[in-house]
Parts: structure tokens; C-alpha cells; sequence
């Protein structure tokens, strides 16, 4: 059996290489855990990374099927106090025992999250499930979010324009060996590097004790391809529940596009500035679906020029 090491916190530089970072301080970044109310009595802890020493600027929520860990390249680019959340049933978060991972009730254990480590943050910037549990914390805990910043996704996304994403995410759950969970992965995210996916994979499964390779996030439950609101196609855009959540939000919105992402299509960028005429939408060129993989530099300028 091949071991392959892995240090959580040793592998910053190799993304700051990559990046052209290296100039950058080392990062000082712990791991926290916020207990959170489960089902009856019960009680789970929910994980996130605290990027830096001072009072939170920024929350990071990640995608459906990742970790807090997507973030590292754009946190360190931005070089500021920050917090990247694992969300339930992902990273080292504890897994829901209802398995509902829906934008709600994963808003709701953010919110605990939000609340004790970054009451203050000058905005919350989620991608995909994590950018519509972020549109849902806005909505129901608005005191929270001062500012919007959707990472390529919209309420208008549907199960044709994700299936790309899926199909990879409900691949095999199992690997014989590193290489071949690699190889899928590579074959999967054509935009990325061998080194990025290599590192994401690191942070995001696990070798058994028998060799083999698992991921990590929680795959029992249908709501986890439901919580992008990817169902059997016949929710209509106009017509989701999302939309008229995104549409009374009261705090500035912004929009970050891929432009090789199918998840944001133009009718969703329309209906989008329809229900909120200052939304700011911006497209990162040559980036899919994870712009924070694909062009980590451009998204965190972006950021500061926006937030900071």
C-alpha cells in the first residue's frame, strides 16, 4: 500500500508558487469548530479555517462537494483576516443526521457560524451551494451579510446546466489508488492544473486502511445534488422560490461569471439584473465553474476592489 503524505496546513506554498505568492507572508491559519443544534437534542460541530489573527473581513462559503480548502489560493492573494467555512456534511464538518443539505437549513448553521467568529464581515462570497446558502443566509439572517458576492451560480440553475458537475460528483465514491482518483479528477476539471486538483484531492478525501481512496463529503443524501436546486428539470427560473429570496435582498449583490461555466447561462444574468438592477456582474475570462481554482488571482482582485 502506497501512503501519500499529507500535512493540512503544509501545503500553502505549493499554491503560492503556482500563483506567483511566493512574496507573500506565511499565512497564520487555525482550525475552529462551532457546535450547532441537530436533529431532537443532538449536536454537531461545524469546521471552518480562521485566515489570520484579527477581526474577520471576509466569510467564504465553497460548493457542493468541497471543503474550506478551495479558498487557500484566493485568501492568500488577499492577505487579509478571513474565514472559510466547511459546510455540514463536507471538510471536517459533522454530517447532518437528517442528511437534508439544503440551502436553508445549511444557511441556518452558517449563520451560528457567522455570528460567533464574523459578526462584522464586510461581506459573505459564496460559490455554487455555497453562494445559494449564502443567498439564503442574506434572506434569513440579513444582519449578517452586508454584502452579496455570488461565485457562478444563480436561483435559475437546473440539472442540464450542472451536469457536467454531477456526473463527477456522483462518480465512484471509492478509488483503487491515488492515481486513479487523480486521473478521474483531471479528466473532470479540464481548466485546472494537475497540481491544484492534486492538493484539492489531498484536502478533500481520505486513503482506508485497506489502500483505497475515498472522498470525504457526505454522499447519502439526494438533497446534496437538490441543494444546487438541480431536480428533474421542471422548476422554472421565474418560478423558484430563490428568486424572489434574491429579489428582496436588501444588501448590494455582485456576480462573478465563468466564462466556460454552463451554470450561468445569459437568461440567468437577465432575470438576475431584472429582480436587482444594481446587481454588479462581473466574468472571469477563461475560468468554469470553480473560478476560485481556475483564476484565483483575478477573483480576489475583484474582491478587493469591491469589498476592501
Amino acid at each position: 500500500m502506497n501512503n501519500v503524505a499529507y500535512d493540512e496546513f503544509g501545503l500553502f506554498h505549493e499554491n503560492a508558487a503556482e500563483f506567483n505568492l511566493a512574496s507573500q507572508p506565511a499565512p497564520v491559519v487555525r482550525r475552529a469548530e462551532i457546535e450547532v443544534a441537530d436533529v431532537g437534542s443532538a449536536h454537531r460541530g461545524v469546521s471552518v479555517l480562521v485566515w489570520g489573527t484579527s477581526e474577520p473581513e471576509l466569510v467564504f462559503v465553497h460548493g457542493g462537494a468541497q471543503n474550506a480548502h478551495t479558498w487557500d489560493t484566493v485568501a492568500l492573494a488577499l492577505g487579509v483576516s478571513l474565514v472559510a467555512v466547511d459546510l455540514p456534511g463536507h471538510g471536517h464538518s459533522g454530517w447532518r443526521a437528517d442528511g437534508a443539505y439544503t440551502p436553508t437549513n445549511l444557511a441556518d448553521d452558517v449563520a451560528v457560524v457567522v455570528r460567533q467568529l464574523a459578526p462584522k464581515a464586510k461581506a459573505v462570497v459564496g460559490m455554487s451551494l455555497g453562494g445559494l446558502t449564502s443567498l439564503e443566509l442574506a434572506d434569513g439572517h440579513p444582519e449578517l451579510v452586508r454584502r452579496l458576492l455570488l461565485v457562478d451560480i444563480t436561483p435559475g440553475v437546473n440539472q442540464q446546466k450542472t451536469k457536467a458537475v454531477i456526473d463527477f460528483v456522483n462518480g465512484p465514491q471509492s478509488f483503487a489508488s491515488f492515481d486513479d482518483l487523480l486521473a478521474r479528477t483531471i479528466e473532470h476539471n479540464p481548466t485546472r492544473s494537475k497540481s491544484s486538483l492534486r492538493r484539492g484531492i489531498l484536502h478533500n478525501a481520505h486513503q482506508t486502511a485497506q489502500g483505497h481512496w475515498e472522498w470525504n463529503y457526505d454522499r447519502r443524501s439526494h438533497a446534496r445534488s437538490h441543494d444546487e436546486d438541480v431536480d428533474d428539470g421542471r422548476q422554472q427560473v421565474a418560478y423558484s422560490p430563490l428568486w424572489d429570496h434574491f429579489g428582496a435582498l436588501t444588501c448590494p449583490v455582485a456576480l462573478f461569471r465563468g466564462s466556460l461555466s454552463p451554470v450561468v447561462d445569459d437568461d440567468d444574468v437577465a432575470e438576475a439584473v431584472r429582480r436587482q438592477p444594481d446587481l454588479r456582474v462581473e466574468v472571469i475570462v477563461g475560468a468554469g465553474h470553480s473560478i476560485q481554482g481556475d483564476r484565483p488571482i483575478e477573483l480576489a482582485t475583484l474582491i478587493r476592489k469591491i469589498v476592501l
